[in-house]
């Protein structure tokens, strides 16, 4: 014969149905506070939601913007691309209009360029800085083009920082040595030369097949010269 299950222990039920009477009475008495918090979770979500609904209009709305602006920088036509055409706006006003977009914010980047092509590097500078850095290889671009504006302004320890910013914010091989460089030419006409020579050597161990590292020998040997000089 089976055996009888044993009968579940009585104290077990009674701990179970205290323990439910708890809770009862907790939601009972925090009904509306819950309610409250509920109801802060839901307007939360639904702001989010419609943000981002309002951000990815509002950005699609500027890269319709753009596009003409962008043609116009490949152009030349710096003021155009700047400043717009009367028909699609420029940069400027993409980037005020259009705040908090990625477009907008590609187009602070673009201001920027532009402004470093007509001579303007102060302004080449505030506007790469405002530059929200979302995009790694344009904000190593952005990065080193400060450098350059920099440079051009007189000031070559700015350059140099900027442009070994650049060089480690990339962290590829395109943009990396190409900024290695710029830094070490700069180190080298400044005669710091053991500065150079240690980017030069960087460049040729690290980036060997990029463009500069194919030319960087004839760079080492030179600098090395001017050290036993």
């Amino acid at each position: 014969m089976a055996k009888k299950k044993k009968d579940a222990n009585p104290q077990t039920f009674s701990s179970v149905e205290e323990t439910l009477t708890k809770t009862e009475q907790f939601l009972e008495e925090n009904y509306k506070s819950l309610l409250i918090v509920l109801g802060v979770i839901v307007v939360i979500v639904g702001l989010v939601w419609l943000g981002k609904l309002y951000f990815n209009k509002r950005n699609n709305e500027a890269q319709s913007q753009i596009y003409q602006a962008e043609r116009y920088l490949e152009m030349d036509s710096l003021n155009l691309a700047l400043n717009g055409d009367g028909n699609y706006l420029g940069f400027l006003d993409i980037a005020n209009n259009y705040k908090h977009t990625n477009t907008g914010n590609l187009a602070l980047y673009s201001a920027g360029i532009c402004y470093l092509h007509l001579g303007d590097y102060q302004e080449a500078i505030d506007y790469l800085t405002k530059y929200s850095k979302k995009d790694k290889l344009i904000a190593s671009l952005a990065i080193g083009a400060i450098g350059d504006a920099y440079v051009e302004l007189g000031n070559t320890e700015k350059g140099i920082t900027q442009y070994l910013e650049a060089a480690d914010y990339a962290d590829n091989s395109f943009n990396t040595p190409l900024f290695l460089m710029k830094a070490a030419e700069l180190y080298e006409l400044s005669q710091k030369y053991p500065d150079a020579l240690k980017l030069y050597e960087r460049i040729k161990n690290e980036y060997p097949e990029s463009t500069e590292g194919m030319i960087i020998d004839k760079y080492i040997a030179r600098v090395k010269m001017l050290m036993s000089e």
